[in-house]
């Protein structure tokens, strides 16, 4: 044996990847020239893959372990290159790593409103965001659809794409999943899944896998939030009668402190007294009457309605005021109004009256 040749038999190639990134999905490997001597030693650490690509086609892939690059252990590039008896002589290919670990805490979300209907509250505009996790499925598949020639193909290059994809079938997915709007906060891991499944085909297409997707919140306008907070405050306060009187009482002891004393806590007493009465009755009317109690023809009110509000009466309201109401989704179809005339509480789309108002508002998406 010459001294050349033992020189080129001890001198074998090692080809691996010790990736010390945190964000890189594949690596290729640097040659000059591409050239990878026979006998060269692949090693192929866990949590990675090893794809071989000759003259631009994808050969063989390697999964965990160490390899010696002979023709027994390359069967596809044998195949392609015609070596039926073996070689010895250098070769050219590209030799590509792929992570195959998990890729966690990827951001997705709408940077605009995204419009959706919905049963409760008709068309509304909903804002979402969450996070995801991927890893690679497929690593030939991941390289022949996005990665190409690319020599560090990292998560910055794909995850716009990846979140675009989410977002672009959020709609749908949330409207089809018949969850009501005011119920998703409480369902959020389930709604996460059902994304996730849906989302799954479209990710594999690319080679890769959706391992989860969380969904962190959905809100609605904030115009919507603030009538809805106001619902809910007249719900608080209760009787507002007695919430004005309380207000009173307990102005008091600072009205006592001020030069007028207690003369000026007294008028304040009179005064007070008087608006809640009056303000209780206006809006108030009918609260404490039993479910079968009608309220007295108020002068000037026809054409005005009540309305049952957690089983309470409200109103009147003029027809402008109810408008303004069903648009919010505040009053449907199903609320029970009641007018000066009417010999019973019945449905609002029921009465020829609201009728106008409803037929710009769509009917509730049918079930299943």
């Amino acid at each position: 044996m010459s001294l050349w040749n033992k020189l080129t038999g001890e001198l074998v190639d090692i080809i691996e990847w010790l990736d010390d990134s945190d964000d890189t999905l594949v690596w290729r490997f640097p040659r000059y020239a591409n050239e990878i001597k026979y006998g060269a030693q692949l090693v192929v650490r866990e949590g990675q893959t090893a794809v071989f690509v000759n003259e631009g086609k994808i050969a063989d892939v390697y999964a965990p372990g160490t390899y010696t690059l002979e023709t027994k252990n390359m069967p596809i590039m044998t195949t392609l290159r015609g070596w039926k008896y073996g070689f010895s002589s250098p070769f050219k290919a590209e030799v590509y790593f792929a992570s195959m670990r998990q890729f966690t805490d990827l951001k997705w979300g709408t940077q605009n409103p995204v419009m959706m209907r919905n049963a409760e509250f008709g068309a509304v505009r909903l804002r979402a965001y969450g996070t995801y996790m991927i890893r690679v499925k497929d690593p030939a598949l991941l390289i022949r659809q996005i990665v190409s020639t690319d020599h560090r193909f990292t998560l910055d290059e794909i995850t716009g794409q990846l979140r675009d994809l989410i977002v672009s079938h959020f709609a749908g997915i949330v409207a089809g999943s018949n969850i009501p709007v005011l119920d998703l906060a409480a369902n959020y891991p389930k709604l996460g899944e059902f994304l996730g499944q849906k989302m799954g085909p479209e990710f594999l297409a690319l080679g890769l896998e959706l391992t989860k997707l969380l969904v962190e919140n959905i809100s609605l306008p904030p115009e919507v939030e603030q009538a809805m907070d106001r619902r809910t405050s007249m719900s608080v306060v209760g009787n507002l009668q007695n919430y004005t009187q309380f207000q009173v009482a307990n102005s008091i002891p600072d009205a006592a402190k001020n030069p007028g004393g207690l003369a000026a806590a007294g008028a304040a007493i009179g005064l007070g007294a008087a608006i809640s009465g009056q303000v209780g009755q206006a809006m108030n009317a009918g609260i404490g009457a039993g479910p079968g109690g009608t309220p007295p023809p108020i002068p000037g009110a026809a054409g005005a309605f009540f309305v049952a509000v957690d089983g309470k009466q409200v109103g009147p309201l003029d027809l402008g005021t109810l408008q303004s109401r069903i648009s919010l989704g505040l009053i449907t179809r199903q609320t029970l109004v009641w007018r000066q005339g009417m010999a019973q509480w019945s449905p609002a789309g029921e009465s020829p009256e609201l009728a106008a108002i409803f037929a710009s508002v769509p009917p509730p998406l049918p079930k299943g």
